[in-house]
């Protein structure tokens, strides 16, 4: 069996390459329909940035410039973390099958995501049209494919 430590390493990078697959999937959806990047990544930074009480600093462009870094930054600490969590799991012993392993990882990604914006009234996924979930579900299931085949075979 895998030692924690090591399991969350693996899961670390799994998650990092699964985050790699769900922004690929993402930015060729851009490319392809010609769709315009999605604000709801800043407007969760500067909402959770007010629950938490904790002021991004500067004014302005400058205020805004690191609110737009932040925000896909976020999404990588989230799939970074999904990844290391689902490591630390499989090095206790989880062993599901390919499909559920999948499926774990890529709902997952999406309640982390989805959920915190739902929180935070960033978002309502009770409003989206069919394509807007579509545009969600498969960058997601990319990245749960991804992270979870790489955490396999990082971990057999």
């Amino acid at each position: 069996m895998t030692r924690p430590i090591t399991g969350l390493l693996y899961g670390a990078a799994a998650g990092a390459a699964g985050t790699t697959a769900l922004n690929t999937v993402g930015y060729l959806d851009m490319a392809w329909r010609a769709r315009p990047a999605s604000g709801t990544p800043r407007v969760t930074v500067e909402k959770l940035s007010q629950a938490m009480h904790l002021t991004i600093p500067g004014d302005g462009a400058e205020k805004e410039n690191r609110v737009a870094g932040l925000a896909p930054l976020t999404g990588i600490a989230a799939g970074i973390g999904l990844g290391a969590l689902l490591g630390l799991v499989r090095a206790k012993g989880w062993r599901p099958t390919r499909l559920i392993a999948y499926a774990t990882a890529g709902f997952g990604a999406r309640l982390g995501t989805d959920a915190l914006m739902t929180v935070l009234k960033v978002t309502d996924p009770r409003t989206w049209s069919a394509k807007d979930r579509i545009a969600d579900i498969v960058p997601h299931l990319a990245y749960g494919v991804v992270t979870a085949a790489v955490l396999e075979r990082l971990d057999p």
